[in-house]
């Protein structure tokens, strides 16, 4: 086997540990080789995994540096943040939700949202003095000392705020124009729980996480073949917004899928890996605003893109 890279030389023990830390997490190992130079052979070590794993085609370097390194890059940060913390076990256990908060990070810095109203600040109008992760798993918590750009034009004083780093989701309420009948899902969900609530089963659209490289539509169509076993022919947009800005960072891309609906298409579904345990409902779009002006729709996706669907339906039906 021929190919180029980059000899280093004269690393520190520090950037060696890095690179041994973050190499191990991908199952990877060093071992001696032989490099030309100048037309000069040297011996040089170069990371190989231990167990040789099965590709579809061959690797392309000009691909990966295209589609996956703004990604990668954001996520080496989150792993060395981690390099004192986590295991090379623990890393690998959760780089697919680094991953995916990494993916989140790259969309949020390449699709800013309009500034005709509000301040046109950004990063530049932050000073950060320091930035923490105290836990990283499913979600990140970090914690920042910063100061921000007041609307008179001045800098804050120091302050400290707190926040959990999710990645994005994309949210879909199926929707059958010809039948007039949608489908919701249910499932335990544990920030009800956490809360108090007695009755922590919850009432939701299809939703999941986009993972890292995947794009908010091709998730929604994924999750509705997870979830409910259902698949879409179309996607409406509906809103992409913070549900929560103040202290999370969770962003969501919310659609509409047009989909055949039957009343008898109910059932269990999800992912088993992921130990979930989904029922799906299919009732008449006028169940779905009884059940959110009583309240038991009480998910605010489910009820925005309800919403959204009442405003936008008879043009829908028009379509059927």
């Amino acid at each position: 086997m021929v190919t180029t890279g980059i000899l280093l030389d004269g690393t520190t023990a520090d950037a060696r540990a890095r690179l041994d830390y973050y190499s191990a997490g991908f199952g990877y190992e060093l071992r001696e080789i032989t490099v030309e130079v100048d037309r000069a052979e040297h011996r040089a070590e170069a990371y190989f995994p231990v167990e040789l794993h099965e590709v579809g085609r061959p690797w392309s370097l000009e691909e990966w540096a295209r589609d996956c390194w703004p990604v990668t890059k954001v996520a080496a940060g989150e792993v060395m943040r981690n390099f004192t913390t986590l295991t090379p076990e623990e890393l690998a256990r959760i780089y697919p939700m680094i991953l995916t908060r990494a993916s989140s990070k790259v969309r949020a810095a390449a699709n800013p949202a309009p500034t005709k109203l509000r301040g046109d600040f950004g990063p530049d109008h932050i000073e950060e003095a320091e930035r923490r992760q105290p836990y990283a798993g499913f979600f990140a918590l970090e914690e920042s000392n910063l100061s921000f750009r007041r609307f008179d034009g001045t800098m804050s004083a120091d302050v400290e705020r707190a926040g959990f780093v999710a990645g994005d989701a994309a949210i879909v309420l199926p929707y059958d124009p010809k039948t007039d009948l949608v489908l919701v899902i249910e499932q335990f969900r544990y920030g009800p729980f956490l809360r108090g609530d007695t009755r922590p089963w919850v009432l939701e659209p299809i939703a999941g996480r986009i993972d890292g490289g995947e794009t908010p539509e091709a998730c929604a169509r994924r999750e509705a073949l997870e979830e409910a076993g259902l698949e879409l022919s179309r996607l409406e947009h509906v809103a992409d917004y913070y549900p929560s800005p103040g202290a999370v960072s969770e962003f969501f891309y919310t659609y509409i899928g047009l989909a055949d609906l039957t009343p008898d298409m109910g059932g269990i579904g999800g992912v088993a890996a992921e130990a979930e345990d989904i029922r799906s409902h299919v009732l008449p779009f006028a169940r779905l605003m009884e059940l959110v002006s009583s309240g038991e729709a009480g998910c605010g996706p489910l009820v925005l893109s309800a919403l959204w669907l009442a405003a936008n339906r008879s043009r829908l039906r028009g379509l059927a």
